[in-house]
């Protein structure tokens, strides 16, 4: 079910609303979001996991158990390594258990969780509102067994409903990693083929959602925009914006992100970046579209999504050395 009929399901009493303040973060695929939650999960006070895709199974509810039960006895419909080796019925499920798995979670955690919010909705978690609830009860659940003080969690491309997510989490705060656009496309078309973007075009268009919207809907206090290129070559600086704008103290932890333990590290998967963000922060990729897209690709970017690349300044920027 695709992510706009959702978010018509969102309005709810003032009383439904999450009293939990989780660190949101949103980005394009391939824009730095998995790098930098692994850096602000570094931090005492943080848990921050991977993303878990809770828009897509028909249920959170008897079909996650039944992709749990599945995965625990190693069921051949959903034991494949590859999208096109599972199950079409299940895939969507399985993949939810397993980025709970990233972020932290058996498949007993799993089973107890899923049916704590069936009990309480009375329902099989379908809603979308019944679907973050679950959420919201799996990062309080991995904050109490890690003793951190806040849970954070990659809302990905779903950063486009920033308003939406604003209105069930009064107390949630937002950052939204920026890519320069056209770097993001060679990364698609060039290093992720297989599930990436295919053409420039479908690139520009896809990176232009994302980027575009949320800035003009969010509630401003509570949304921070970071560039992945500021991040990378200036980390010390940008993570001290973050961790104040999050109202957290500096724990120089953060800029030694490789060096500690994450769940998505112990448990990748598969993940797609997990084991680039593993390592120390390096800018060898940056400015990569000159070497990767021909420049009647980059016209076709620069032309479909100019104004955006011009607004967060990636038609005249740089890319100065790392500064720790």
């Amino acid at each position: 079910m695709n992510t706009s009929s959702r978010a018509a399901d969102t309005a709810m009493p003032k009383a439904d609303l999450f009293s939990t303040s989780p660190v949101l973060l949103g980005g394009e695929n391939r824009s730095g979001t998995t790098l930098l939650s692994v850096m602000l999960d570094s931090h005492a006070d943080l848990v921050v996991g991977p993303e878990i895709d809770f828009l897509e199974p028909p249920n959170l509810g008897p079909h996650i158990l039944g992709a749990t039960d599945l995965l625990a006895a190693n069921d051949p419909r959903v034991s494949g390594t590859t999208k096109s080796a599972i199950d079409p019925f299940w895939y969507d499920g399985a993949h939810f258990v397993v980025q709970c798995q990233r972020f932290g979670l058996n498949f007993d955690d799993v089973h107890k969780l899923v049916t704590k919010v069936m009990d309480e909705t009375a329902g099989d978690i379908i809603s979308f509102a019944d679907r973050c609830r679950l959420i919201n009860e799996i990062g309080e659940f991995r904050k109490l067994r890690t003793g951190a003080s806040r849970w954070g969690l990659k809302l990905q491309r779903k950063i486009t409903q920033i308003d939406v997510f604003a209105q069930l989490w009064p107390d949630a705060h937002f950052v939204h990693i920026v890519r320069d656009g056209r770097d993001l496309a060679a990364s698609h078309l060039r290093t992720v083929p297989d599930w990436g973007y295919r053409t420039v075009a479908e690139a520009a268009h896809g990176w232009l959602e994302v980027v575009s919207r949320p800035h003009l809907l969010a509630p401003p206090a509570r949304y921070l925009e970071v560039r992945y290129e500021d991040l990378v070559t200036r980390p010390r600086p940008s993570l001290m914006q973050i961790l104040d704008h999050l109202q957290l103290p500096w724990d120089e932890a953060v800029l030694r992100h490789a060096e500690h333990k994450h769940a998505l590290f112990e448990r990748p998967h598969g993940h797609p970046a997990a084991e680039s963000a593993g390592k120390p922060l390096h800018a060898g990729r940056l400015g990569r579209f000159r070497q990767d897209l021909t420049l009647t690709e980059v016209a076709e970017f620069e032309r479909i999504a100019g104004g955006e690349l011009a607004r967060l300044g990636y038609l005249s920027t740089s890319s100065p050395a790392i500064d720790a």
